[in-house]
């Protein structure tokens, strides 16, 4: 009784699919069936002459049912056919894989070990570096080597068989060594304390392989049809023993094989049959978004809410407002995402370009499909599929794909700014496509070549390929970042003040200021080289009024900068859907560097700045004039000049003077208030530091983050004899100290006795007048600071030639 009660509950979920399906195949059943039921109750109330109509609907559904468990049988008939072929459908006999084996055994040690060895060692540091345990706070790998045991390829014989139009080759792998040796640093994250030395020294994959070669045998496809068994031992040296580092290796490391070479995920070998020699650490692509064919509700996987069963209903609304879905699709390459405009119909057009980063020669570029509801704060999500690349020897680029039915789509281009075009379906649904267009701009080679439109470029080449890259303390790095494009901000008032902020090891700098979405820095910024493929870190930031707010982040690659050869680049900020900066990066050697700079004069000299006039400045008052004075920044000095009343072409004609220690020298053009805050009236930085010593360089420079405004100045790095350049008196200089000093303190009983009379209107004169004291003040003392720095540095020239110009001094020197 139990049993026949089960079976004659009612099977909704059953019932429903049945309804789409017919739904999809029978578009017209919407305007068929009120048309029917009218027919009917016109016979049966009107006139009653048979009961015809239920039996043809009988009947109808019968057929519709019987159509429908007919095509399931044959899609579950093609599906295990499909799948019988893969397994038992030998294009050639089953063929004994020793010989192979003993192949792979003589060239492992001394070819193929060291290879993979040095290949997978990148890998693996940078996965567990983005994937450590919550209990290490830090993790550097010590030793890889893959030892001298190579695994076992196809114990039980291998033969080809046909998927399709796709040869495939099904593999048996199997390795088990225990000669395997990985070591590993860790420090242990707070509360804990010290390091610990893990060490793996086993290693078990057992699985099975297939083989695909593809673009007529120039590249392998290959890949585990299921998750292979994986078995890691691991052992601790000195320090802490670590609890549970094994499970989560063995978990990273099947994690890994899952998503990255577990069908039909696959990874490519290139068969190329030129090796350049060039090893490729990133590059530029461009993605367009074409069009999407055959997008429907019902057929696309959504999200959780949207696979439940839902009623008959429903079912048929979801299929007549496919006419209104509105859908738009994300790419995503690493941390980088871009969106699409949302777009309605089944059939949307979207040719949306967008500008990405590769950091490695590999790279997945994904697409996710999302449908837009107008008045919702969330999407849904719909599908997704995805396309990889990688870089050959050859200098051209390989594009790979999942196909229809688990096939594979394929495409070759010989060279950079080719245009690739796929069409993909979308993964784990039976219909939708999307058309999709990518071009590889560049490469760029750790020799510090570039490779774009089929030529290769570079500043120095090599013939043996080697890499220019210097140790850390070889050179220094020039960052300038020029400007930013598109970039958003979550300020409601609809404004964006950016900046940015770059960090290079435990070097941060920041940029000023701007007032645009379009803003533009010109600002330089100098860094001393690490090695260890350091990134440089870039975050940019808005300027709130409850706090600064990120609007996007990115990172550059430095390996392979070649002095002489600086890039200029547009770099697409990450975590956000729009925005971009341009940034231009040069390698100098530290003694031309210095040379340019002459620093051979390296503490000697100091930065004169004339600030002559300015034109066409911005009204800050409510009378259309400003009270302009200049604030300059030299690193931790600060100085100013006089205020200029009423005018917006003010002449100054004041001279600043500065050690030359490399800072930049920025200006900041202010807006004079007795009473209020400062207002800006624009900024620049003066670029100085190329300048050739007791050179003057006079310009204009125009002042950013408003609409007008320009600044005269004239700049001359001053590296003179001491003789040349008067000293001062220390009678004169400590009399000149003590009548400023006095100015000052009367300055201050006159402001003071000012406030307690009540008299506000004079108070500006005072304050005017004692801000110029106090920079006459820092001026003098910059004066002395720059001469003492000039009489300590001759001393020590004049010991200098004493000791070497005395044989006798320098023996007792060198004898102590």
């Amino acid at each position: 009784m139990g049993r026949r009660k089960r079976r004659s509950v009612f099977n909704v979920d059953g019932v429903m699919d049945f309804f789409n399906n017919v739904m999809m195949e029978k578009p017209y059943l919407p305007l068929l069936i009120p048309l029917v039921l009218m027919l009917w109750a016109l016979e049966k109330w009107i006139f009653s002459l048979s009961n015809w109509v239920p039996l043809v609907l009988a009947v109808w559904v019968t057929v519709q049912h019987r159509n429908h468990q007919h095509r399931m049988a044959v899609e579950d008939l093609n599906e295990k056919w499909k799948r019988f072929a893969l397994s038992s459908s030998p294009k050639t006999p089953l063929e004994h894989c020793e010989w192979l084996n003993k192949l792979l055994i003589e060239i492992w040690s001394n070819y193929i070990n060291p290879k993979l060895s040095l290949r997978f060692q990148s890998i693996v540091e940078k996965r567990l570096k983005r994937n450590k345990s919550r209990l290490i706070e830090k993790l550097e790998l010590l030793e890889f080597s893959l030892g001298s045991s190579p695994p076992w390829l196809g114990l039980q014989g291998t033969r080809w068989s046909t998927f399709g139009d796709q040869q495939v080759m099904r593999l048996g792998f199997d390795w088990d060594t225990t000669d395997i040796s990985i070591m590993l640093l860790a420090k242990v994250a707070k509360p804990f304390f010290g390091t610990a030395k893990i060490v793996i020294n086993s290693l078990r994959i057992k699985g099975d392989l297939l083989l695909m070669p593809i673009l007529d045998g120039k590249a392998i496809l290959y890949s585990f049809i299921s998750t292979p068994e994986v078995r890691i031992t691991v052992t601790f040296g000195s320090g802490t023993e670590l609890p549970g580092v094994s499970s989560w290796l063995v978990k990273l490391l099947t994690d890994t094989l899952a998503k990255t070479m577990v069908e039909p995920r696959r990874q490519c070998f290139s068969l190329s049959a030129v090796d350049l020699r060039k090893k490729a650490v990133g590059g530029i692509v461009y993605v367009t978004v074409i069009s999407g064919n055959k997008l429907s509700r019902s057929s696309l996987k959504g999200s959780p809410s949207r696979r439940q069963p839902s009623s008959g209903v429903d079912g048929l609304r979801e299929h007549s407002d496919d006419k209104d879905l509105q859908t738009f699709v994300e790419v995503e390459l690493g941390e980088l995402t871009r969106r699409t405009n949302v777009r309605p119909g089944s059939s949307p057009q979207w040719d949306s370009t967008f500008n990405m980063i590769l950091h490695d020669n590999t790279g997945i570029v994904r697409f996710h499909l999302f449908e837009h509801t107008p008045g919702r704060m969330m999407c849904d999500y719909l599908a997704s599929c995805e396309i990889k690349m990688r870089y050959n020897t050859d200098d051209s680029t390989t594009f790979w794909a999942i196909g229809p039915d688990s096939s594979v789509i394929a495409r070759h281009s010989e060279s950079c700014g080719k245009a690739v075009e796929m069409v993909l379906p979308f993964e784990g649904v039976n219909i939708g496509e999307l058309a999709v267009k990518l071009v590889i701009k560049e490469w760029q080679f750790s020799d510090g070549s570039l490779s774009f439109n089929n030529l290769r470029v570079s500043s120095q080449p090599s013939l043996n390929g080697s890499s220019n890259f210097l140790p850390g303390t070889g050179r220094k790095i020039i960052v300038t970042v020029v400007e930013g494009k598109d970039l958003i901000t979550k300020d409601k008032s609809g404004k964006c003040n950016p900046y940015v902020k770059l960090q290079y090891g435990k070097v941060l700098q920041k940029t000023k200021t701007a007032h645009s979405f379009n803003p533009v820095w010109n600002q330089r910024f100098e860094f001393d080289e690490i090695g260890d493929n350091e990134y440089l870190k870039i975050k940019c930031y808005t300027e709130e009024v409850f706090g600064d707010d990120s609007i996007g982040s990115a990172h550059i690659s430095l390996e392979g900068l070649v002095e002489g050869s600086p890039r200029d680049v547009w770099i697409p900020l990450e975590k956000v859907n729009s925005g971009e900066l341009r940034i231009q990066i040069e390698a100098v050697r530290i003694d031309d560097y210095e040379g340019s700079r002459g620093s051979s004069y390296s503490g000697n000299g100091w930065i004169e700045l004339v600030l002559i006039e300015a034109r066409d400045l911005v009204a800050a008052d409510l009378r259309g004039t400003s009270d302009p004075y200049v604030r300059v920044q030299y690193g931790n000095l600060k100085r100013r000049t006089k205020v200029m009343y009423k005018t917006l072409n003010p002449k100054w004609h004041q001279t600043l003077e500065f050690p030359d220690n490399g800072n930049p020298l920025e200006l900041h053009v202010k807006d004079h208030n007795a009473v209020l805050p400062t207002s800006s009236i624009g900024d620049c930085v003066v670029e100085y530091q190329r300048l050739p010593p007791n050179q003057m360089a006079d310009k204009w420079i125009p002042l950013q983050g408003v609409k007008r405004g320009e600044i005269h100045i004239q700049v001359t790095r001053k590296v003179p004899e001491l003789e040349k350049k008067p000293s001062v008196d220390p009678d004169t200089s400590l009399t000149k100290a003590h009548q400023i000093s006095s100015q000052m303190k009367q300055m201050m009983i006159k402001l003071q006795s000012l406030i307690d009379d009540g008299i506000l209107e004079g108070i500006s004169t005072p304050l005017s007048e004692l801000e110029a004291l106090q920079d006459m003040q820092e001026e003098y003392m910059v004066q002395l600071e720059t001469e003492q720095m000039l009489l300590l540095n001759k001393i020590k020239e004049v010991g200098q030639e004493m000791l070497n110009s005395s044989p006798s001094l320098s023996r007792n020197s060198f004898g102590s």
